[in-house]
């Protein structure tokens, strides 16, 4: 004898919703005005062609990527920006220039920079790097200048990866005894 099993099909209707938005009014945004008492910098941005030193320098997750023009004005361009509005901290800027200050070469080059990742204390290091790498591919003997200083050292300290169970790299949960 063979069973037959039949299969109860049930059919849901559900009922469609309709629902109406309400349209929203687009106001535009105003442009904020910069008060009387800040001061803003227009450094023409030249753009330089020829002969250069080029370097990498690096820290963390920055890339900064430098090019020295001999016989400048000491002009500083930071992706296509002033160096001061780039990096308006005052550490920052005087990180950038220490290399140059070390071997008084502050007004003897025009540096363009391309610097892209990390945050903005890390990109300046990462600057400080190239420039310096960069005045070694100009003059080999600076290197007894910028090396016990640390400029041409390339610091590798990376945020360590996260592990599985923890809260951080190394920082464990919270221990409840109750």
């Amino acid at each position: 004898m063979a069973k037959t099993t039949a299969k109860k099909t049930t059919k849901k209707t559900t009922a469609k919703k309709t629902t109406v938005k309400a349209e929203k009014t687009v106001t535009s945004k105003a442009i904020p005005v910069k008060s009387m008492g800040e001061k803003v910098i227009q450094t023409p941005v030249v753009r330089r062609t020829g002969n250069y030193f080029y370097a990498n320098g690096k820290r963390k997750t920055s890339v900064a990527c430098v090019r020295l023009y001999s016989n400048g004005t000491g002009a500083i361009t930071i992706n296509t920006r002033p160096f001061e509005v780039y990096f308006p901290v005052f550490t920052d800027q005087d990180k950038i220039l220490s290399p140059l200050r070390v071997t008084n070469t502050v007004k003897t080059f025009d540096i363009t920079v391309i610097v892209h990742g990390g945050g903005i204390h890390s990109q300046a290091e990462a600057v400080r790097h190239g420039i310096a790498k960069a005045l070694l591919a100009f003059d080999a003997a600076l290197r007894s200048i910028l090396k016990p200083i640390g400029f041409i050292t390339r610091d590798s300290r990376v945020k360590e990866r996260k592990k599985y169970g923890l809260k951080r790299a190394r920082r464990a949960p919270q221990f409840s005894k109750r």
